[in-house]
């Protein structure tokens, strides 16, 4: 079996993207299934990526010495679990991920994906990084300090709305509530 190409050594999954790197493709399957002991929708598999995306998708990452798996809040009822667990297989696979998953949370659905404010962050550390004048690095720290719709004044708007999310009254709620607050202070 001839050996896949490795990517530059000291390029990051963003350089790869850019630059049309290969990278090996193992770590764009998932598995997203309930737990035969605990019954709870568990995640496992992917990259960083995809943990951002399980992440957004309202999962909670699972960190031990040898793995990392995502799972659904605790507390949730089971029709909430499921569709946490069906809106990350749309969201994973509209990122281009192959999902294999309970039926249950099988869907055709793909959500619109856009790019996180933290791709829009890592623009702005480019363009300072590659600056050459004074005036260059200026232009590209005003995208951070905007007053009305810097990355700063973004940053304090999301951290805001920690009460707006108590009051939804979705399962998972609460739980995105308080991880705000805790952001904020």
């Amino acid at each position: 079996m001839p050996s896949r190409p490795r990517p530059p050594s000291g390029t990051t999954p963003t350089d790869r993207r850019r630059k049309n790197v290969s990278s090996p493709r193992t770590d764009r399957f998932l598995d997203i299934r309930r737990d035969p002991h605990s019954d709870e929708p568990l995640a496992r598999g992917g990259d960083p990526e995809a943990h951002s995306v399980l992440q957004r998708a309202g999962f909670v990452a699972v960190v031990r010495v040898h793995e990392t798996y995502h799972r659904v809040p605790t507390g949730l009822v089971e029709d909430d679990e499921s569709r946490l667990a069906t809106d990350a297989v749309g969201r994973l696979r509209a990122a281009g991920y192959h999902v294999d998953c309970d039926a249950a949370f099988d869907a055709d659905s793909r959500p619109a994906s856009y790019l996180p404010l933290g791709t829009s962050v890592a623009h702005v550390a480019e363009r300072l990084r590659e600056a050459t004048t004074t005036d260059e690095a200026a232009q590209a720290l005003t995208e951070l300090t905007a007053s009305y719709d810097g990355v700063i004044a973004a940053l304090e708007n999301i951290l805001a709305a920690a009460d707006f999310h108590d009051g939804l009254g979705q399962a998972a709620d609460p739980y995105i509530a308080r991880r705000l607050r805790y952001l904020a202070d």
